[in-house]
């Protein structure tokens, strides 16, 4: 059985859950976000602000999407109470990132800027400190949406092995590798 599917979830205070006809709805202070649900795999219980998901037979199909139901909802809790948030750096002689509302303004060396309009869900801050490299953070209470804009970001210019420039996550190690005069 899965463990992360048989472990209950705790509503927190102040977010309001709603269970009906195959979708799940959560309000928080944060916002609301909804996740369809397979009725036909996974049961979901709300009792005493506590909410259980059972699988209705040992199907492969319905094993995954227990564990990935639960996941989902417990995700969806933790971002309309307390949110998200994802940091990004760029590493690179001349990189720079700016905001101007929710356009994020890159200079990431190619012979043009590059623009990206974000979602109106999402937090765009950007700040540029002396002798560190430009910082931009994202933040929203819908976990899915921001690791895509994050990634998206990111392979605009992902981060190369030889000097390390590009875009990546703060807390991301890049494993170098020596070059190729390091061979002789």
């Amino acid at each position: 059985m899965s463990r992360v599917g048989k472990a209950p979830i705790t509503v927190t205070a102040g977010v309001d859950v709603k269970v009906e006809n195959g979708s799940v709805t959560v309000k928080g202070p944060k916002g609301e976000l909804s996740q369809e649900i397979d009725s036909e795999a996974v049961e979901i219980a709300l009792e005493d602000g506590i909410i259980t998901l059972n699988r209705k037979s040992d199907a492969p199909d319905h094993r995954a999407k227990h564990g990935l139901y639960r996941a989902l909802i417990y995700n969806m809790i933790e971002g309309v109470s307390k949110g998200f948030s994802k940091k990004l750096e760029f590493h690179g002689v001349g990189y720079r990132a700016t905001a101007k509302g929710q356009i994020l303004e890159m200079v990431i060396g190619y012979s043009h800027g590059v623009h990206i309009e974000l979602p109106s869900e999402i937090k765009l801050t950007a700040e540029t400190q002396k002798g560190q490299p430009p910082v931009v953070t994202l933040e929203s209470h819908d976990k899915q949406l921001l690791g895509q804009v994050a990634a998206k970001i990111r392979s605009l210019r992902k981060p190369e092995p030889y000097k390390g420039k590009g875009i990546r996550y703060a807390d991301e190690y890049i494993r170098r590798k020596a070059g190729k005069a390091a061979s002789k």
